[in-house]
């Protein structure tokens, strides 16, 4: 079994929900090793969020944004508002959708459904580059004349 943890930044994104599979394995290159294991993801901010859901169709990923600012509005009632009005939103939208994933590999690839991806929930106006840490955990393939 081997573990291996990693931090890598994702680019600044805008407020909304971003498809980000292909972000995060292109930071991964030691997923391919594995066999069978796990793949932990964890996003250290409180005002972004990762969740797994639709790939194909963008779509999917605006009504996430827009429900989202209806399940959580900019209100005037917040008193933390010294970041800004998006500030309080963010934070709760960010415990709502959850800040890890936990996610099988198998065969050297994430073991998604066909029309799974990863996403990174921008809550904040301008949030920056976002900080994930990865974590791996698994047996890795057999090397060719291994019994």
């Amino acid at each position: 079994m081997t573990w291996t943890q990693k931090r890598f930044a994702l680019a600044p994104k805008p407020r909304g929900v971003h498809l980000i599979t292909d972000e995060v394995l292109a930071q991964l290159p030691e997923l391919r090793a594995l066999r069978v294991g796990l793949l932990h993801l964890f996003i250290q901010h409180t005002s972004a969020s990762l969740t797994v859901n639709e790939n194909a169709s963008p779509e999917v990923r605006g009504d996430f944004e827009r429900h989202l600012n209806v399940l959580v509005p900019e209100a005037p009632y917040f008193e933390h508002t010294l970041e800004g009005p998006d500030d309080m939103p963010a934070h709760l939208k960010g415990s709502l959708m959850g800040f890890s994933l936990l996610l099988p590999v198998s065969e050297g690839r994430l073991a998604l459904g066909t029309w799974q991806g990863l996403y990174l929930c921008e809550h904040r106006n301008r949030g920056g580059p976002r900080t994930l840490v990865a974590t791996l955990y698994g047996e890795a393939e057999a090397l060719q004349g291994d019994p």
